[in-house]
């Protein structure tokens, strides 16, 4: 005799053995000695006897009960084991878990954690966390489209945050590139987002931000056998990357080797601007000061110690040591260490920012003022200053 709801909600538990309230079909309720409820199927085969669980009562309902004995009825008339398929179930359903967008990016995350220094990592996570997590990462990797994928892209691009748009589309080909290694897709869908994205407005010169080809130039240009005074000019650029006009320019009075700072305006912006000097910086310019320090100009033109050195001078040393324009230009240093001292070093955008001179304003609009965050400035220089010994040294 089928059982009622009434029954089902009112069965009591027996402290000494499991009680069975059959609904027929070989459905039955089981109450624990315990007073947990829970719904089970009997059935046969290929001739043996097997038991299904179907779910705990409240949870599955009677009505739910029945509608699981319905579908087994129906597996076993095609030969199929319910208990099987059930399983097959739960496995698919374990593995679209274990392979959401989340989860394989952590796992590349954490393959390459070793490898990447910690700023870069911290940034990493972040972009992850922030802006793409939350939108598809509990999405199974198998599923997603570069459709999906551009509408985390322009939620980015419509804040105005062009560049890291660009930057979450490059961490994507990395991560989908790992899971087509791995064997989970067969295909990159981020390859279809080129030129879907705004282009990034800024400056356009050429600069290498690959620290391994960094290293080479770094070496390179070091190496230079030309005059002593560009060959400084060489090893000060990368170092402190101001603009070329600015650094070829340089006046000794602006120099403070007490202080380790150089203090101008700014050619751009006209406003007064501090570089600190790192240990690497002071040592070059001090070499250099006996050779031009009776003078005005810290690199003065070889014709003439009245004028700076031409503004071809460095350009023409980097053309004559194999480095070809659309790799690295003088101007190129800055982008360099901007889009590095983020992404690599891990310093934030707007410390970046002040010290490259750009028109950096605090939260009320106003113009920072040239000793604002001089401290950090300090130590990101000398930072910076460090990591370039290091390409050089782990490329030689």
């Amino acid at each position: 005799m089928a059982l009622t709801a009434q029954q089902v909600a009112t069965a009591k538990s027996n402290s000494e053995k499991l009680v069975k309230l059959s609904d027929g079909g070989g459905l039955f309720l089981a109450v624990l000695p315990s007073g947990q409820k829970s719904w089970r199927l009997k059935y046969r085969h290929r001739g043996k006897e097997k038991l299904l669980t179907l779910g705990l009562y409240p949870t599955v309902s009677l009505k739910d009960a029945r509608l699981g004995r319905e579908d087994a009825k129906r597996l076993l008339a095609r030969g199929l084991d319910p208990s099987a398929e059930r399983q097959a179930l739960q496995r698919e359903a374990e593995a679209e878990t274990k392979n959401t967008f989340r989860a394989v990016a952590e796992e590349w995350v954490s393959r390459k954690r070793d490898t990447w220094a910690r700023g870069h990592l911290r940034t990493i996570e972040k972009r992850l966390a922030n802006g793409v997590f939350p939108y598809i990462g509990n999405s199974s990797i198998t599923s997603l489209t570069p459709t999906d994928l551009l509408l985390v892209l322009r939620r980015i691009e419509e804040r105005g945050a062009v560049e890291t748009a660009h930057r979450i589309r490059n961490i994507f080909g990395q991560v989908f590139r790992f899971a087509v290694a791995s064997g989970l897709i067969s295909n990159d869908p981020s390859r279809d987002l080129r030129g879907a994205l705004k282009p990034i407005k800024g400056d356009h010169f050429s600069a290498v931000t690959d620290p391994k080809r960094l290293g080479e130039i770094l070496r390179m240009m070091r190496a230079y056998v030309g005059g002593p005074v560009v060959q400084s000019a060489l090893k000060l650029a990368p170092l402190l990357f101001v603009r070329p006009g600015e650094l070829r320019s340089a006046e000794w009075s602006q120099i403070n080797f007490e202080s380790a700072e150089w203090r101008f305006t700014a050619s751009k912006t006209k406003t007064d601007h501090i570089v600190p000097l790192s240990t690497q910086a002071v040592a070059i310019l001090k070499e250099l000061h006996y050779l031009s320090g009776d003078g005005r100009y810290v690199f003065p033109s070889p014709r003439s110690s009245a004028r700076p050195m031409s503004e071809n001078a460095l350009l023409a040393a980097i053309r004559s040591l194999g480095i070809s324009k659309d790799e690295m230009c003088p101007h190129g240093f800055r982008a360099t260490a901007r889009t590095l001292l983020d992404e690599v070093l891990g310093f934030p955008p707007h410390l970046i920012d002040h010290q490259l001179a750009h028109a950096v304003k605090d939260s009320l609009g106003r113009a920072y003022n040239r000793t604002t965050h001089l401290p950090e400035r300090r130590e990101m220089m000398q930072r910076w200053s460090d990591y370039l010994e290091d390409l050089v040294q782990r490329n030689g």
